[in-house]
């Protein structure tokens, strides 16, 4: 079991699959290495630390709230001498843990009334969702470090790291935390700033990675599938 360094999107194998490998892993064609530490790991050895943020109801703002904001937040990507990467995400709003949480209550509801209540709640948004396709929003920041990483790599030297994955830059644990800190300050530098405009910001670790990488590329069973806990993943190496 590898709790070091959890490579990006592994392939997580039962005692009956383990015979039965497929030729080619999704995870060779992806620019990711490895997801460590809370941190990825680009193959050409630069480093993305990722942020979850709240939102702002921008619309219900004054006119002066709404001016200092923008000024603040255009001070604030003045003021940053490094990439950021704005990703915004849709999805189909999941709501089954939350009816499960109101069944519960049901049951344990000594009040009549209460118990009525509860149910007719549940019902109208059973309907409610029925209605359409109700999406949920998250937003996220990209955080990258370049430590001295060759940006201008040739067409067949990028094909050859695609295909030869095993020939990935391989970071001393003495570098990587140096290269960790310095990804570290930046990540600090963004949350104080967009915390000033009011926003909640939190780092994801590496559970939250991994589970961000699962959810976007298998969509359609990340909901029935779940994710199992990073110390409990079987890694292919």
């Amino acid at each position: 079991m590898q709790k070091e360094g959890t490579t990006a999107l592994t392939c997580m194998k039962s005692k009956k699959l383990q015979g039965n490998k497929p030729k080619a892993s999704t995870q060779q064609y992806l620019d990711i290495a490895e997801i460590r530490d809370d941190v990825i790991v680009m193959k050409d050895g630069t480093l993305r630390a990722v942020l979850m943020t709240s939102s702002i109801n921008f619309a219900l703002k004054s006119e002066e709230e709404q001016d200092a904001i923008i000024s603040q937040y255009v001070g604030f990507l003045n003021s940053i001498n490094f990439p950021l990467q704005l990703v915004i995400q849709s999805r189909p709003l999941n709501i089954d843990g939350y009816l499960e949480r109101l069944e519960k209550h049901i049951n344990t509801h000594s009040n009549d009334l209460l118990r009525a209540q509860t149910i007719e709640y549940m019902n109208f948004i059973k309907e409610l969702i029925s209605l359409g396709d109700i999406m949920g929003k998250k937003f996220f920041i990209v955080v990258s470090y370049a430590p001295g990483a060759d940006k201008q790599k040739g067409f067949f030297a990028r094909m050859g790291e695609i295909f030869t994955p095993s020939k990935v830059i391989k970071v001393s644990q003495k570098k990587f935390l140096s290269f960790k800190d310095s990804l570290q300050k930046r990540s600090d530098y963004v949350v104080s700033g967009l915390s000033g405009l009011g926003l909640t910001v939190l780092p994801l670790d590496t559970q939250g990675i991994i589970e961000l990488f699962y959810k976007t590329y298998n969509q359609e069973i990340a909901d029935a599938q779940k994710i199992v806990e990073v110390d409990k993943m079987q890694v292919e190496h």
